[in-house]
């Protein structure tokens, strides 16, 4: 082995190796039973970022643990098209030369989308191999590819006969600028200064007046109700009246509806079905008119008489001047509020009602809100089983139609006389009236629409593929939490509807990274972090390491402190194993133990191969990496290996194999987190493969000298903040001299000093513990670390006072 470790060098080898050799690779006839991942298809136009390698990192974890344990690990790679991203992003990119998407037509702006695709898209492939992810690159997967589309083309007929699929003017996200309809996830929003304006409504019949409160008084001009909750004594005696909308003095009902928030403003709201969800839901309820009087460029349309073309602020304006000169202006006042802007171009979105595809929700959740509540999905965290069952049981009707032409086109085809004809290829003649003259709605589906499928569609579903039935349903799906209903929940009614299984047994919800200055990560923003900034100086080991350590159920700050700690474990690995490579000789592995050191070694590390498992069981990566550290550099390192150097220098043969057999074990529990280093050192004594190689079977043998040198470490300790040296023999003395060498310290410590402090602790440590605030409400590590040191101050207490 080479005196330095090399991180560059040795994981660009191995990651060739690996893939070279079709390690990574699943085989739908294997005997083995499977195991499957599907990673969450990135944007085909995108490119790696910290939460990709956190969210890569715990998975490959999960798939090379699985594959030592003999699985058939398939560990599925693909693209999502990400229909308005790439929209977006081509935009942009003409806007450079002062087109937009829509001057090239339809055929021109296809070529050109593949075009720029074949040039800008699928690097984040080879990002992902920078990282060590041991995904089954033959099976790369594109959610435009043919097979795929056709899958998405049967998807949409099967809902239409369904009668679950329709067409019909409801209330959708609009962007202005990009002139289509976005899902809930394209829509950011965003706190704003705005005004609260107070208007007094007159009643009709002249006895009185209502106030309600706004911030967009343009809006004014499509009210169609004022509406109160109907437990408000102050309206009680108005339900069932008219007021005058100012303005267009047009005549409306007050009407009683309990999703009236009577704490805002006056308790009064006016009601615009035409620009407010709310509003909407409040408007077909009680069978109102939907009129709306802003247009699909975000300015005021024909509707709104004079102010017609003006900018919403502007007519804004003129109808506050119209109030204020009729008395009808009761108050303003500054008023902070969140609005929606689109995730892409940021520009205000505007909810408008629109004639749109639309998917009713009802009967095809319902096995979903089943699989979840009866533990055939769990989630992990269990919390977020809560989350996915809220969207599902109050679940909306979807529009999956977008107004790009970048995505699957909607099936649907046209005759002159408006008969509709829906099938999975184009048609030759209505299916009506057999006219030849067809036209292809212009619409696309929404991308949710074609990513429900990806756990199945991957695998060449509808066709009854060998990778269908060998790997569908899979296990595991990690994912943040921002998609859960958006994609994880349309997954599992997506799996259940066709295939009558759910797509995964396990959703694990990953924490968000935040920045150093606990901000949240954004390119557009500034605060993100580029990965090559992680990947370059420390390496993927130490990055996949310290990565894992920032997993947890919060939302971490990313810290380079972990990233460091996980390049200097590497480097302590790769220093112990030269140490006992370069003094075992041709020894073949074999747990020969002959010393009390090597015994214990022997039993920590099978203890930990148990308590690592559960780690992975229940998914906490966080403690995962931290035993593995303590494992490695504390107990393997700093004890065993101090303590057995001796026996290695002097050619013990029972030290040397019982040496080689230990490391072969550690080795195997720190690939899946540390792979490269990992398969660098295995490769100096096997002629084999790591990877691939059996994950440690559990063997008690040695369980009795777990704790053997407890008291040992506990006096190491002692002497170490102390000075205070207690007196040992045999073994113990042996291994305490070898490993803390206290011939080296001048030390004279103070026995009464040192037991009064230790008194101290652990009445300290008692009466916090003895706190039920602090056991009910600190973290539970908080209050374990507590348990601990107070343990271990008790054992030094018993050690020192003997």
């Amino acid at each position: 082995m080479e005196p330095l470790y090399d991180p560059k060098a040795v994981e660009s080898r191995w990651q060739r190796t690996w893939e070279e050799e079709g390690l990574y690779n699943a085989e739908p006839g294997a005997d083995a039973e499977s195991f499957v991942i599907m990673h969450p298809p990135p944007n085909i136009s995108g490119s790696l970022t910290i939460g990709h390698c956190l969210q890569l990192s715990l998975e490959d974890a999960l798939v090379r643990w699985h594959r030592m344990r003999g699985f058939n690990t398939l560990f599925q790679p693909g693209y999502d098209h990400a229909g308005i991203s790439t929209w977006a992003a081509i935009g942009r990119e003409l806007a450079k030369e002062g087109k937009t998407q829509r001057d090239l037509g339809r055929e021109g702006f296809d070529k050109y989308a593949w075009d720029w695709l074949e040039r800008y898209g699928g690097t984040i492939m080879q990002q992902f191999r920078l990282l060590g992810a041991s995904l089954d690159y033959r099976r790369e997967r594109f959610t435009m590819d043919p097979a795929y589309y056709a899958a998405v083309m049967r998807w949409f007929v099967h809902l239409y006969e369904r009668g679950w699929i329709y067409r019909g003017n409801r209330i959708v996200n609009w962007c202005p600028r990009d002139l289509t309809a976005l899902s809930d996830l394209e829509v950011e929003h965003e706190d704003a200064d705005g005004t609260l304006v107070y208007v007094r409504y007159p009643l009709a019949d002249g006895g009185g007046e209502v106030t309600i409160a706004t911030v967009r008084p343009a809006t004014i001009l499509a009210d169609v109700a004022v509406a109160v909750h109907p437990d408000d004594d102050r309206y009680r005696d108005l339900v069932g009246k008219e007021v005058v909308v100012p303005y267009v003095e047009r005549r409306v009902p007050v009407i009683a509806d309990e999703r009236v928030e009577p704490e805002f403003g006056t308790g009064a709201l006016k009601v615009t079905p035409g620009h407010d969800p709310t509003d909407f839901e409040i408007g077909r309820d009680h069978e109102l008119p939907e009129l709306a009087v802003i247009g699909p460029d975000g300015r005021m349309n024909d509707e709104a008489g004079d102010l017609a073309g003006l900018m919403q602020e502007e007519a804004g304006a003129r109808v506050l001047a119209w109030l204020e000169e009729r008395g009808q202006l009761d108050r303003t006042e500054p008023y902070r509020h969140s609005i929606g802007t689109c995730q892409r171009c940021h520009t205000r979105v505007e909810p408008l009602i629109m004639l749109q595809w639309w998917c009713a929700m009802e009967e095809l959740a319902a096995p979903a809100v089943a699989a979840v509540k009866e533990g055939r999905v769990r989630f992990t965290p269990e919390r977020f089983s809560r989350v996915c069952l809220d969207w599902l049981e109050n679940v909306r009707p979807w529009c999956i139609s977008r107004q790009i032409w970048w995505g699957h086109r909607i099936p649907v085809w046209y005759c002159p006389d408006g008969h509709i004809t829906v099938a999975e290829t184009a048609p030759s003649e209505c299916a009506e009236c057999g006219s030849s003259e067809l036209r292809q709605d212009e619409d696309v589906l929404d991308t949710w629409f074609s990513s429900a499928l990806y756990p199945f569609a991957t695998l060449g579903w509808p066709e009854r593929t060998p990778e269908l039935e060998a790997f569908y349903p899979g296990d595991v799906l990690t994912t943040a939490r921002d998609i859960i209903f958006l994609w994880v929940a349309r997954m599992i009614f997506a799996g259940l509807e066709l295939l009558g299984k759910e797509p995964f047994h396990d959703a694990v919800i990953h924490s968000y990274l935040q920045n150093p200055e606990g901000k949240r990560m954004s390119r557009t923003l500034g605060t993100g972090i580029d990965p090559e900034e992680v990947l370059e100086p420390y390496g993927a080991d130490a990055s996949r390491y310290g990565l894992l350590k920032m997993a947890s159920s919060q939302d971490p700050r990313f810290s380079f402190g972990s990233i460091e700690e996980g390049r200097k474990l590497a480097i302590k690995l790769w220093n112990v194993s030269r140490l006992v490579l370069q003094n075992a000789g041709g020894a073949t592995p074999d747990a020969r133990p002959q010393a009390l050191e090597e015994r214990w070694i022997l039993a920590r590390l099978e203890a930990g191969r148990a308590e690592l498992e559960g780690c992975f069981d229940r998914y906490d990566f966080a403690a995962a990496v931290k035993l593995l550290y303590r494992l490695t550099f504390d107990e393997f390192c700093d004890w065993y290996a101090e303590a057995v150097k001796p026996r290695l220098y002097d050619g013990d043969g029972d030290a040397q194999a019982t040496a080689l057999a230990a490391l072969e074990r550690l080795l195997k529990l720190l690939h899946p987190v540390m792979p490269h280093v990992t398969e660098e050192i295995w490769s100096q004594f096997h002629d084999d493969r790591l990877i691939v190689a059996a994950w440690p079977e559990p063997d008690d043998s040695f369980a009795a000298d777990a704790e053997a040198l407890d008291r040992v470490q506990d006096l190491a300790r002692i002497f170490r903040r102390s000075g205070v040296l207690v007196e040992l023999g045999g073994e113990e003395r042996r291994i305490f001299e070898a490993v803390v060498k206290p011939g080296r310290v001048k030390a004279n410590g103070n026995v009464d000093a040192e037991l009064d402090r230790l008194r101290g602790e652990i009445a300290r440590a008692e009466k916090m513990l003895a706190n039920e605030r602090f056991v009910e409400n600190a973290p539970d590590d908080v209050v374990e670390a507590e348990r601990d040191k107070l343990e271990r101050y008790r054992r030094e207490l018993d050690a020192l006072s003997s």
